[in-house]
Formats: structure tokens, C-alpha cells, sequence
């Protein structure tokens, strides 16, 4: 019987052909596909490298180079026929320049392996895609930033347990946003760092008996250095994982910010109008207006937790080195970048057209009693007890529930009578204008310190380069 090859890259092994079904089961090119960038570059630069220590002429290596680039432009115009057969994007790229260069295109396989080729691949990848993702954070603090300048007297109710608690300003609320996303850019920043290690020469575990120099590579591509271990190489994907991880942390922080926005938009608080355009009406009610982008951000960050765990698991029993099971890191990271950078744009192009109402804000404050803890203070300041001091308050406020009236818009002689330490110039403090610029210290919400904090935020951003 004649012998059968079942993939002209690895096909001498095998006595049958692989059952179609298998062939399209294990197949990888209907989404790995979009590392040909990627691969591309690093296969140019291991053939430069091949070249520099002398398995490669120059010849050879200038044919390989001019042939990936036109693979290159194969694929970006169109042009180019990706094969299940052939399994993936490695096989794929390198069977096409061979039909483009010859037999010399066979040697660009020299001193490597599909395990360290798509290690190197998706750290390329994720490379590039981090900082795509740090731009679009940047992007989204500079609008939070100025809408919190432009907000930074604008009062509004803060809360605890989702209860009124103390007054605050929107722009400070703000900026507490702007916090979680200053965390979320340095964890990228530091996972990053792992990301950028090269794996490249690690071949299929445990290295290879050509004399590669792996720190030419590295020096190609842009990496800081090349792995240590060899079998360690070819099998991490904790870089991954670090990168869902705080993709996951990313979408949390947008989902409580939507959780608000929701809210905000709602006829029950009033607060904020978003833009028509990140808005959706209903296909029956006429009046609606539906905040789908928040909704949509909030909904998507179940997914992104999700990819982080289908992470872990595939990783958690596997024995060293490659397994087949690494291809399924692909889909959910690639899932994770495209839902990430798609929430954060639209955060990013959403953010700065938020309109404050105002009126409806400082109305909230006063129904709530935000100033209860500042008439608490103004006993304290006064020689009474705390303790004390929160009897008085909690009848004040008890009284004001009877009576319909908010601590500041009580008389003298309605206060003092849970107290005659209270004076006119109780006043002072039970205003919302006063309560907020009470807290004038580092981090409090007075409008000057906001405005202290836009000024520090900005030169962070600034500094970012």
C-alpha cells in the first residue's frame, strides 16, 4: 500500500491520514490566525539570527525575509487561502513561503518548534495589545479628569449602603474612579513585564543543538531577555493568566462604574444624562431611554472572570512540558482583549459628555440628612461627648422626619432644643456648601483639594509620556 502523509510539515511519522474529523477537531487556524503579524515578525527574526551565526546565508535569509513580507501582504489584501489541514497559523505561513521561495523556505524551521514559535506569538501579542489597552485607560482617566474639574464644586449625596451618608462633590467621586483605573494601569504595567520575556529557542523542550543566540532574538523583537528554562518555556502561561487577571480587576472597576451610571440615569435619582449615541430607546415604550452601553460593560465583565478561570483550569494538572490542551489559551485571551479594549473605548468616548443635573444632585444631599455627622463633629468641637453628641444628632434627625425639614433648614430654637450647646453658628457646618469644604485635608472632598487632586492626576498622566 503507498504510503499516506497526513501534513507535508510532519506527515513522515504516520502510516494513515488523520480521520477528517480529527484534522478539524484539533485545528487551531480558525483563530490563531491572527497572530500572521506576529509570527511573522518572529520569523523574520529568527532567520536574521540564523543568518548572524551562520546556519543560514545571507542569501538564504534575505529570500526568507522578502518571502514572509510578501505572505504578509497576501494576507492583509486578501489574497491568501488559510488550510485546516495544515492546522494552524505557523504551518500556514511557512507552507505559503515555501510555495513562494523554494526549498529554502523549508529551512526557516531550523532551531525551533511550533511550542516555542506560538509561546514567542502570543507574548508578541499580548505585548502589543497591553499597550493598545494602557492607551485606552490613559484615554479614559484624561476625560474623567477634566469632567472632574469642571464638577469639583458640583455637590452631590455620598453614600453608604447605597443610603445617603455625607455630602460630597461629583468631581471627587470622580476621582475616585480615577483611582481604581490608576491601579488597573500599573497592574498592566507590571504584568507587562513578564509578558516581555522571550521563549524563542526553546524549541519543543529542551533547547536545541544549533548555536543559536537567543539574546539576538530578544534584541530583535524588542524583548527584555530571553526565558531561563527551557521546559518552562514552552509551557507558561502564567502571563496569561496575570493578564486576565487583571483584565477581570479592569472590568470590575468599569462594572461598578456602571453600576452608578445605571442608577444616575434612572428617574429615581436623576442625577447624570449620558449621550444620546451610547443610549438605545424601547421597542414598545417611546419614552424610554436605556443606558445600554453601562448595562452591556457590566454584563460583559461575567465573561472576562469567566476567561480567567477557564485559564487556571486548563493550566492546574498539566505535567511539563507543551500539552495539546494550551491551544485552548487562545480563544479566551483574544476574547478578553477584544472585550476589554471594546468597554474601555466606549468608556473612553462616553465619559466626558456625562451631563451633571445639578439642582437634582444638591436636592438629594439635603433630603438625606448629609449633614448629620457635621452637627456630631460641631458638638464634639463643643466639649460633648461623641456618644452624647450622636443621642443629640439621631433626635435632631428624627425630628426632621416628622417635621419634613432637613438639618440646615431647622430654626435656632428648633436645634436647641436637643441641645443648648448649639449656637448660630451651627450654621456654618450644616450648610452642604460647608460640610464639603470641612474636609480640607489631602484626599478630602472640599472643592480646593478636587482641584489639587485634577492637578496631581494630570501630571501623572503627563509623566506617562
Amino acid at each position: 500500500m503507498a504510503e499516506q502523509h497526513t501534513n507535508v510539515q510532519w506527515g513522515g511519522r504516520f502510516s494513515e491520514s488523520t480521520d477528517a474529523f480529527v484534522a478539524a477537531f484539533t485545528a487551531s487556524v480558525g483563530f490563531d490566525r491572527r497572530l500572521y503579524k506576529q509570527d511573522i515578525a518572529g520569523s523574520i527574526a529568527h532567520a536574521t539570527m540564523l543568518e548572524k551565526v551562520g546556519v543560514l546565508t545571507q542569501q538564504e535569509r534575505d529570500a526568507i525575509v522578502k518571502g514572509l513580507h510578501a505572505v504578509q501582504a497576501d494576507i492583509e489584501a486578501g489574497r491568501f487561502e488559510w488550510s485546516v489541514a495544515l492546522e494552524d497559523v505557523h504551518m500556514n505561513v511557512e507552507k505559503a513561503l515555501t510555495d513562494k521561495i523554494g526549498p529554502v523556505g523549508k529551512k526557516l524551521h531550523t532551531g525551533r518548534s511550533r511550542n516555542d514559535q506560538v509561546a514567542t506569538d502570543i507574548r508578541l501579542y499580548l505585548r502589543d495589545e497591553i499597550d493598545h489597552l494602557l492607551a485606552e485607560i490613559t484615554r479614559l482617566q484624561t476625560g474623567l479628569i477634566t469632567l472632574a474639574e469642571q464638577e469639583a464644586d458640583t455637590i452631590m449625596p455620598g453614600f453608604t449602603h447605597l443610603q445617603t451618608a455625607q455630602p460630597v462633590t461629583f468631581g471627587h467621586h470622580l476621582l475616585a474612579w480615577n483611582e481604581m483605573l490608576n491601579r488597573d494601569y500599573e497592574r498592566l504595567v507590571d504584568c507587562r513585564k513578564r509578558v516581555n520575556i522571550l521563549p524563542l529557542g526553546a524549541a519543543a523542550l529542551a533547547g536545541t543543538t544549533y548555536p543559536i543566540d537567543r539574546f539576538y532574538t530578544a534584541e530583535l523583537l524588542g524583548f527584555d531577555r530571553p526565558t531561563e528554562n527551557s521546559l518552562d518555556s514552552v509551557s507558561d502561561r502564567d502571563f496569561a493568566i496575570e493578564f486576565a487577571s487583571a483584565a477581570s480587576l479592569i472590568m470590575m472597576h468599569l462594572s461598578r462604574m456602571s453600576e452608578e451610571l445605571v442608577l444616575w440615569t434612572s428617574a429615581q435619582f436623576n442625577f447624570i444624562e449620558l449621550p444620546d449615541r451610547f443610549c438605545t430607546g424601547s421597542s414598545i415604550m417611546p419614552q424610554k431611554k436605556n443606558p445600554d452601553v453601562p448595562e452591556l460593560v457590566r454584563g460583559k465583565s461575567g465573561r472576562i472572570f469567566g476567561h480567567l478561570v477557564s485559564l487556571l483550569t486548563l493550566m492546574k494538572s498539566q505535567p511539563l512540558a507543551y500539552n495539546k490542551d494550551n491551544q485552548e489559551d487562545k480563544e479566551p485571551i483574544f476574547d478578553t482583549v477584544d472585550n476589554l479594549g471594546g468597554s474601555l473605548r466606549a468608556f473612553a468616548d462616553m465619559v466626558p459628555h456625562i451631563q451633571a443635573k445639578r439642582e437634582n444632585m444638591r436636592e438629594a444631599a439635603i433630603r438625606g440628612f448629609s449633614t448629620a455627622t457635621d452637627l456630631a463633629d460641631y458638638l464634639v468641637k463643643k466639649g460633648m461627648a461623641f456618644r452624647d453628641a450622636h443621642e443629640v444628632v439621631g433626635k435632631s434627625v428624627a425630628y426632621g422626619i416628622q417635621s419634613g425639614k432637613d438639618l440646615g433648614q431647622m430654626s435656632l430654637a428648633e436645634l436647641q432644643q436637643f441641645s443648648d450647646t448649639i449656637a448660630d453658628d451651627v450654621f456654618d457646618v450644616l450648610t452642604l456648601e460647608g460640610s464639603v469644604a470641612a474636609r480640607d485635608h489631602f484626599g478630602g472632598t472640599a472643592p480646593n483639594q478636587v482641584r489639587a487632586a485634577v492637578i496631581r492626576a494630570s501630571t501623572v498622566i503627563a509623566e506617562r509620556g
